[in-house]
């Protein structure tokens, strides 16, 4: 059995086709510039980074509102996030209402 061959058009919108599918399905993508370092948000292994003495990067949070571990968030917001433990911050934070201390640094 013998396969026709496809035109360069036919081609050209299922490449077309693939690519706006591609972006319909993804969620609106920030560019690094656009996003800051939010210390005490993240929820208890969900920072993105920093996470202080005793972890190693990502996922490694403790407790929830974990003062020196950060996720990302858009330029302009972080301090306005607030949690229970507190507003965001744009620096490490070494101690919490709650009474916690972190090191930085």
């Amino acid at each position: 059995m013998q396969s026709k061959p496809k035109s360069a058009s036919s081609l050209a919108f299922a490449g077309a086709f693939a690519a706006a599918l591609t972006l319909a399905a993804s969620p609106n993508i920030t560019s690094a510039a656009e996003m800051e370092e939010c210390y005490g948000i993240a929820k208890k292994g969900g920072n993105d980074c920093a996470a202080g003495p005793g972890t190693t990067c990502a996922g490694t949070s403790t407790v929830d509102y974990q003062g020196n571990a950060w996720k990302l968030v858009k330029k302009g917001t972080c301090t306005k996030v607030s949690t229970p433990a507190g507003n965001g911050s744009l620096s490490c934070l070494t101690s919490r209402p709650s009474g916690q201390s972190y090191q930085c640094g």
